[in-house]
C-alpha cells in the first residue's frame, strides 16, 4: 500500500469522524444537521453479516431472526417410543413386504408446522391420521424413493434393480392403495409403542399429494418431528411422523418421565406405610349426649346443685365427635361395669365446611 493511498484513507476516516461530530451537535434537529449515508460495510456491520464467531449469532440482524425462534420442552419419554416403533417396524415391515428390512430413527426435532410444509420434497404422499382418544390429528410423509421402493417390492420387482422412477405423473391408483396399506400397518405399530405409556388409535384418515390439503394445525404451532430411514436391501427411503404439540398435550406429563413409570414426587413404599400407620394412630372420641344454648346471665347464676335439663330421652342416639367433626351416632348401653356406645350409624359432618 502506498503512501498516497494511505493519505486518502486516513482523509476519509477524519471526513467520516468530522460528519459524526457535526450530527452529534446538530442533536435532534434535522435541518441544521448533516445527512449521513451508510456505505455498506457500515450496514453490514449494523445488520450483523460479514462477522464470525459467537457474536455473530447474538448481534444484529441474527439475534432478530433468532428471537423469533421458539425453544420447545423436550419430551424423554417420546424418544422412549420412537425406539420401540423402530423395533416394531423391523418386525412388521418385514413381514408385510416379505423382504430383508431395516428400520433407523435418524433423528427427533421441533419444527414449526407452516415450515415443515413448505420444506416437504415433492413429489410425496402424505397421510393425515388420527388420534382417537386425544381427539387430534398428526402427520406422516411418504417420500417418492419410499413409495416406488414399496411398489416394486410388492409387486414382484427384482432384487439388485433399484425401483424405477416416473417423475412429472401423478400417483396411480394402484400406488395409493399400497402406500395406504403401508400407512395401516406403520399405524398399528405407532400405538403399539404407545401403549406402555398411553392406550391411542391412530386411525388413517386420507391420503394427500398437495401439502396444503393435508393442513392439519396452524402454521405456527409447534409440532415433534421423527424422520425414520427404511433400507430393503438395495432400495428403501424415508418416512416422517409429524406430531402436533397439541395432539400429545393430553400425554404431556407422561412423555415428560425420564424413565418408564416414573412418579412425579409420589413414593409408593412410603404411602404405605404412611396409610398403615395412619390406621394404627390413637384419636380422641368424645360422646355427646345433647347440646343446650343458654344465656349467659342464666349460666351466670348456676349454684351448687343447679339443674340442667337435656332433651334427650334414653332410646335416643348419641354422637360421637373427633374434634369438631361428628363421625357416628348410637346407643348408650353398658359393657363389662363401663358405660359405652355400640356405633348404630355412619354420620361423617364438619360444621366447617358446611
Amino acid at each position: 500500500m502506498t503512501d498516497e493511498t494511505k493519505t486518502d484513507e486516513m482523509s476519509e476516516e477524519e471526513r467520516q469522524a468530522a460528519e459524526w461530530a457535526a450530527m452529534a451537535e446538530g442533536g435532534d434537529d434535522m435541518e441544521g444537521g448533516v445527512a449521513r449515508v451508510l456505505s455498506q460495510n457500515e450496514i453490514d456491520s449494523l445488520l450483523g453479516f460479514g462477522g464470525s464467531g459467537p457474536s455473530q449469532e447474538t448481534s444484529g440482524i441474527m439475534a432478530l431472526i433468532n428471537s423469533a425462534l421458539v425453544n420447545y420442552e423436550r419430551l424423554p419419554m417420546l424418544e422412549v417410543v420412537f425406539d420401540r416403533l423402530v423395533r416394531m417396524m423391523s418386525t412388521s415391515l418385514r413381514n408385510f413386504t416379505s423382504d430383508n428390512v431395516e428400520v433407523s430413527l435418524d433423528q427427533i426435532t421441533s419444527v414449526r408446522f407452516g415450515d415443515y410444509l413448505n420444506s416437504i420434497p415433492l413429489p410425496a404422499m402424505l397421510a393425515v391420521f388420527k388420534a382417537e382418544e386425544w381427539d387430534n390429528s398428526a402427520l406422516m410423509t411418504i417420500d417418492s424413493a419410499m413409495i416406488y421402493s414399496i411398489v416394486d417390492v410388492l409387486l414382484g420387482g427384482r432384487r439388485g434393480t433399484a425401483a424405477m422412477r416416473i417423475e412429472g405423473r401423478p400417483y396411480t391408483t394402484i400406488e395409493r392403495n399400497l402406500v395406504e396399506r403401508l400407512v395401516r400397518v406403520i399405524l398399528a405399530d405407532v400405538s403399539g409403542a404407545f401403549d406402555p405409556l398411553s392406550p391411542v388409535t391412530f386411525r388413517f384418515d386420507r391420503l394427500e399429494t398437495n401439502p396444503r390439503f393435508a393442513t392439519i394445525a396452524r402454521p405456527a404451532n409447534a409440532a415433534v418431528l421423527a424422520k425414520l430411514r427404511i433400507d430393503m436391501e438395495d432400495r428403501g427411503g424415508r418416512i416422517e411422523i409429524l406430531i402436533p404439540y397439541a395432539t400429545l398435550e393430553p400425554v404431556r406429563e407422561i412423555l415428560l418421565q425420564m424413565f418408564m413409570g416414573e412418579k412425579f414426587g409420589r413414593d409408593s413404599i412410603w404411602e404405605t406405610h404412611l396409610g398403615n400407620e395412619l390406621l394404627m394412630t390413637s384419636m380422641h372420641m368424645e360422646a355427646v349426649l345433647d347440646e343446650v344454648r343458654l344465656p349467659l346471665g342464666d349460666v351466670m347464676s348456676w349454684k351448687v346443685g343447679s339443674r340442667l335439663m337435656l332433651n334427650v330421652k334414653p332410646q335416643d342416639l348419641v354422637t360421637l365427635r373427633a374434634g369438631d367433626v361428628s363421625l357416628f351416632k348410637g346407643s348408650m348401653g353398658s359393657l363389662n361395669n363401663k358405660i359405652a356406645v355400640r356405633v348404630d350409624e355412619v354420620d361423617i359432618h364438619d360444621p366447617s365446611k358446611a
